[in-house]
């Protein structure tokens, strides 16, 4: 029995995916430019105002870039050894501005070119295969950083550290509000044996960031500790759940590359990968994700494209 994607990295209210794995969907990370870095770390919310300020220089430009994901989805027991064959969708991804819950955020499309290796098919809407199959649209992973969702985050700093060749200033988050209520709901999508779930769930993580320009450079976000999903009556009874089901461990990675253009001259920061692990119990499917991110090119005009 599996569990839709969890598709908004804050889970704050609504819905945002099924549970067979992680979709920390993805965003077309942040331009990078020249700021110079500071002699000391600025304050908490001098270093926030900073990095919010580059994801919305990003959501300006990312509208111009396309790229392809490859999205792979291996079952897994909670020893974390495989079970049975693994699915791989490609997708092609582009980013809309404005187009999120919020003022400032940012939604990511998502075209299907590929199901393991075919062209996607009628049945793959539907079929229980396709449950852990990336949604057509998204939400931005880093919009939990903008100006309209921090305050449910408590931020702090952490340090210096260097991640490759850079320096990075470290922050560390975790939800405000520490008490997850999630319920389980079937696959808004239609999927066969297939779930989502609604309520808020606590997180917690790290994220980079440049010291130089104040782009992210990674993100790592997980659980506070294992969550109860409540299951209603109806569910239990159609696909002979318990009253609750248990989400013992959801950690995820993102990782962000620089990305060169010419016509005219440009480096952004994009998306490398995400790495994510799903463990639950109580009849869910575990699962182990990962997203990679390559062929990025730029529209600079309505008929030209620049790789």
């Amino acid at each position: 029995m599996t569990m839709h994607d969890a598709q908004n990295a804050d889970r704050r209210t609504a819905a945002r995916g099924g549970l067979t794995a992680l979709t920390l969907l993805v965003a077309l990370g942040i331009v990078l430019s020249t700021p110079t870095a500071d002699a000391q770390a600025p304050g908490i919310d001098e270093l926030l105002s900073r990095v919010s300020k580059r994801i919305a220089e990003f959501y300006e430009r990312a509208q111009h870039v396309i790229c392809t994901e490859k999205y792979t989805v291996q079952p897994i027991d909670r020893g974390y050894s495989p079970q049975g064959f693994a699915r791989t969708v490609e997708s092609e991804l582009r980013v809309e501005a404005d187009g999120g819950e919020a003022p400032g955020e940012a939604t990511v499309v998502r075209e299907v070119l590929k199901v393991n290796g075919r062209a996607p098919r009628e049945k793959d809407q539907k079929d229980r295969a396709g449950c852990t199959d990336p949604n057509p649209l998204s939400s931005e992973p880093l919009a939990f950083l903008l100006p309209a969702h921090r305050e449910e985050y408590q931020f702090r700093s952490a340090g210096f550290a260097k991640d490759k060749d850079r320096s990075v200033y470290l922050i560390d988050f975790e939800s405000i509000n520490r008490n997850s209520n999630p319920e389980l709901i079937e696959d808004k999508s239609g999927h066969d044996d297939c779930f989502d779930w609604t309520g808020h769930v606590a997180s917690r993580g790290r994220i980079w960031v440049d010291a130089k320009t104040y782009d992210v450079v990674r993100v790592q976000r997980g659980l506070r500790g294992p969550v109860d999903l409540k299951v209603p009556l109806r569910i239990q009874r159609r696909h002979n759940l318990d009253n609750f089901v248990s989400l013992m461990r959801e950690d995820t990675t993102i990782r962000y590359k620089t990305v060169a253009f010419t016509d005219p001259d440009e480096v952004l920061l994009l998306p490398e990968s995400i790495d994510s692990v799903v463990v639950t119990n109580g009849g869910l499917q575990s699962t182990r994700r990962y997203q990679s991110y390559s062929a990025y090119r730029r529209f600079v005009t309505s008929a030209k494209v620049v790789e």
